[in-house]
């Protein structure tokens, strides 16, 4: 009965996953159609697979729950995520990496290793979903009737609320886009006072500014984004900087800790630390609108330059580091002896 009750259990979860992400994507239409074209579906088609694709995995998610047809819908959902990853496979193997949007607007992030590694446990997931079905085709008929339904219930429950999470997600990333753009001018003014912040790295431990300027060095926050292709050509380049300055480079990128990570061990970063941000809290606080783009903070803790966007400016501000600061440090001087002389 036990071995029953966990084939009831497997098939509400593939439900609940494919129909999530049918919602997500009826709800997201335009999101839906614009994540369709970054797949490189044929132009023509894209409306197609765009209405086509939700309405798929409705079927599966219900066909699962039917006793009568969950073995089909088993080898459907095993289909669908086998050309799923092949095609991420493919586009990450060209160093393309689209928004996924595999549940809607609740999943914007850029495709990557954890995608696969997604897509992997489903398939593992719908295979036994398949087995399940072909050895014990009767389930749920023979289960307790209160058991059967409560299992049932509490896998909407569990979709409601993933759903829900989403949603504040998503609500959170659109107010962030908002609040970066009604920043006014791009970047703090030279000599203000670096805004605190604290931070995530990617092994989880906390870190912030005053961590970073702890050792004395100028910091040089690299705002990068691991779906954006100029800032992986740029994160490339940063440990080479890095050995010719004296000052303390950190990347700062957006979303995931472990997604980072492996984005800054597939660009090389080496030695220099990532943080990351949940939202956009450190970009806000610097008012950085754009990736990749760079802010130096000298070491007492000002800012030190204007904001540097792009690689040509970052690689200008990184060299051109110590005598900014120089010329900042004898700005501040003659503006405390001005100060003094006038009192």
């Amino acid at each position: 009965m036990l071995i029953e009750y966990g084939v009831w259990v497997t098939r509400l979860a593939l439900a609940v996953v494919f129909g999530l992400s049918a919602w997500g994507k009826l709800a997201d239409r335009a999101g839906t159609r614009q994540a369709v074209g970054e797949f490189e579906v044929p132009v023509r088609w894209v409306p197609a697979v765009a209405w086509g694709l939700p309405v798929v995995e409705v079927v599966v998610a219900v066909g699962v729950v039917l006793p009568w047809t969950a073995a089909a819908a088993a080898v459907g959902a095993l289909l669908l995520l086998t050309v799923f990853t092949v095609v991420m496979v493919g586009l990450l193997r060209r160093g393309k990496r689209p928004s996924c949007s595999c549940f809607g607007a609740a999943s914007t992030r850029p495709i990557g290793a954890r995608s696969i590694v997604r897509n992997g446990v489903l398939m593992v997931l719908a295979a036994v979903v398949l087995w399940g079905a072909l050895a014990h085709p009767s389930v749920p008929a023979g289960l307790a009737a209160d058991a059967a339904t409560g299992l049932a219930l509490g896998a909407v429950l569990c979709g409601v609320l993933a759903w829900l999470v989403g949603q504040v997600g998503a609500l959170r990333r659109r107010l962030d886009e908002q609040a970066l753009s009604t920043l006014g001018a791009e970047g703090l003014p030279v000599g203000s006072v670096a805004p605190e912040f604290e931070l995530l790295d990617v092994a989880g431990a906390r870190t912030n500014l005053a961590d970073l300027l702890s050792m004395g060095r100028a910091v040089l926050l690299v705002f990068v984004h691991p779906g954006c292709e100029m800032c992986a050509a740029l994160a490339r380049e940063l440990p080479r900087w890095r050995a010719r300055t004296a000052m303390t480079m950190v990347v700062v990128g957006n979303g995931d800790a472990e997604e980072q990570a492996v984005w800054g061990i597939e660009q090389g970063l080496g030695e220099i630390p990532s943080l990351v941000q949940q939202g956009n809290e450190a970009a806000l606080r610097y008012r950085v609108r754009g990736t990749p783009s760079a802010v130096l903070i000298d070491a007492e803790g000002r800012v030190a330059a204007p904001v540097a966007r792009g690689a040509i400016a970052i690689r200008e501000l990184t060299f051109a580091g110590k005598s900014i600061r120089a010329q900042f440090s004898l700005r501040s001087d003659g503006d405390y002896a001005a100060n003094q002389s006038r009192n």
